[in-house]
């Protein structure tokens, strides 16, 4: 079992931006229809902006609101499935024998982001990028835990998934819209996360959706389950 706080968050996915249209979402959740929209990331400056992939201006859009008047602030990145897009266009390239581009593949690998983050935010603090199948969420928190642990005041957990290209779908089905989630989580006993040991039915969102419907519902409990593992999350305030 571990305690922490979860202090502030932010998400976004196409359409869904504010408090308000994320509390509309949980009362009534549905599969988003697809766009290529994307955060706005102005507050960045335009030649760093243009480096950025959709599921980085997803991270930064939720990641860099939290970080504001933060410094020293470690961070966790999780994305089960990272660049798709980026990464299945390198992959055509070469199928066709076509040379490939060494920014776009710099830009593919999973800790890029971490990496883009450090640059444009000048930070040095500790960085981890997870890749954790359908409990990644869990193991970020299991990672954050850690860095308070040790004395951290705050640690950063983003979570960004990106829309595969169709070519995947026969693989990847837990993608059913773009979205990010950022939790700035500090010290203390709010929440506690508990794993056991055993089954449940699988539920119809990713573990991160699940978790702002709990947190914007204000239930006090919810439940993830992985295979053999059982994730228990509860509010104790």
């Amino acid at each position: 079992m571990i305690n922490f706080n979860i202090a502030q968050w932010r998400a976004w996915a196409p359409g869904l931006e504010s408090v308000a249209d994320w509390q509309a979402w949980s009362r009534q959740p549905v599969v988003l229809p697809a766009s290529d929209a994307a955060p706005d990331v102005s507050f960045l400056p335009a030649m760093q902006r243009r480096r950025l992939s959709r599921l980085a201006r997803m991270a930064f859009s939720v990641g860099w609101p939290l970080a504001e008047g933060r410094p020293d602030l470690p961070l966790v990145f999780i994305s089960r499935h990272g660049e798709t897009p980026r990464t299945f266009e390198i992959l055509k390239d070469l199928a066709a024998d076509q040379p490939l581009s060494p920014t776009q593949f710099s830009l593919s690998v999973h800790n890029a982001v971490i990496g883009l983050w450090s640059i444009m935010r000048g930070e040095t603090s500790e960085m981890t990028a997870l890749a954790a199948t359908g409990d990644g969420l869990e193991h970020g928190v299991l990672e954050a835990a850690a860095l308070l642990n040790e004395g951290s005041p705050a640690v950063l957990l983003v979570m960004t998934e990106e829309q595969p290209p169709q070519v995947y779908a026969p693989w990847v089905n837990d993608v059913p819209f773009p979205y990010a989630m950022a939790l700035l989580l500090t010290p203390g006993d709010d929440w506690q996360l508990d794993l056991a040991a055993g089954q449940l039915p699988g539920s119809d969102w990713p573990h991160a959706l699940d978790l702002l419907r709990t947190l914007l519902t204000n239930q006090t409990s919810c439940q993830h389950a992985w295979k053999n593992r059982v994730w228990t999350w509860q509010r104790n305030r």
